[in-house]
């Protein structure tokens, strides 16, 4: 049958959460996770809508895309469909060709889970890999450690102080409290928590957000960061503790989280936090 490339509404994210979540498993590569969709949010349900592509079969959702800044999309797929030739020429094509409305002409980006068919097709169509990004990986079978510093819960009240420490962790104004309380109200959200560490003095340090895909599925941490003046004073680690206590208390197998291969102070971070390195991944880039 044929494959349909399509835009959902708004009504619609909800299967596309649900093909998310139903596509996390132990062992699976790193890939597009309900939860990056929950973090997109902040822009609301029609602007995460408008931004979601799907390939479908008879009404089954095989492929999933989130266009995540401009020319780029972060791509995954069915478990039995990685490396399905018909879907990975159908995804190859779409992106390649900018009248198809998922990439525009120029420089662009394709992440898609490590050993997927459309890798090697769009090798062929002249794209070649990018920079290195470290995905690392924390069992939960076992219970986590304390952090060693205050947690709490964020909720609308703290918002104003989780944008805050956001802003000044990433140097951007983008995640403002009226966002982080979009973000809130969006579906995933059901399965996400975010946590704020405290530093002595009562002043909020570092930020995470937590995202579960259900009981025994990998969780996913996204973002975490410090603030500025609060830097190597050991609250990066224990954000991301906590963040792996969240994710067991949710019911996850595992938290996982990816940052730039370049990126030493996030993996120094993430190791100090009992997280276990894997592989590095590249995304596919078209130069302009």
């Amino acid at each position: 049958m044929t494959l349909v490339l399509g835009t959902p509404e708004a009504a619609g994210l909800r299967g596309v959460v649900r093909a998310l979540r139903e596509w996390q498993a132990e062992g699976a590569p790193m890939q597009l996770h309900p939860g990056d969709l929950g973090w997109f949010w902040q822009s609301g349900a029609r602007a995460t809508a408008a931004a979601v592509r799907t390939w479908s079969r008879a009404g089954r959702i095989l492929a999933v895309g989130l266009l995540d800044g401009p020319g780029l999309v972060r791509l995954t797929m069915a478990p039995d469909a990685h490396r399905e030739r018909e879907l990975a020429q159908q995804l190859a094509d779409d992106l390649t060709e900018p009248r198809r409305g998922v990439l525009p002409a120029g420089r662009a980006n394709v992440e898609a889970p490590k050993g997927a068919l459309v890798h090697d097709l769009l090798s062929g169509n002249g794209w070649v890999v990018d920079e290195p990004w470290t995905p690392f990986h924390r069992d939960l079978t076992e219970p986590v450690s304390d952090p060693g510093v205050r947690i709490e819960v964020v909720g609308p009240e703290q918002a104003h102080q989780f944008a805050a420490v956001h802003q000044s962790a990433f140097e951007s104004t983008r995640c403002t409290a009226a966002r982080w309380r979009s973000m809130a109200a969006g579906l995933p959200y059901a399965d996400g928590r975010s946590l704020m560490a405290y530093s002595d003095r009562g002043d909020a340090a570092a930020v995470v957000t937590v995202w579960s895909a259900g009981p025994g599925r990998p969780g996913l941490l996204e973002p975490m960061g410090v603030h500025r003046e609060h830097r190597r004073h050991g609250y990066g680690r224990a954000i991301t503790v906590a963040a792996a206590a969240a994710l067991r208390e949710m019911g996850s197998s595992s938290a996982l989280v990816c940052t730039p291969s370049s990126n030493a102070a996030g993996v120094a971070t993430y190791e100090s936090a009992g997280f276990a390195r894997r592989p590095e991944v590249r995304d596919k880039v078209r130069s302009a």
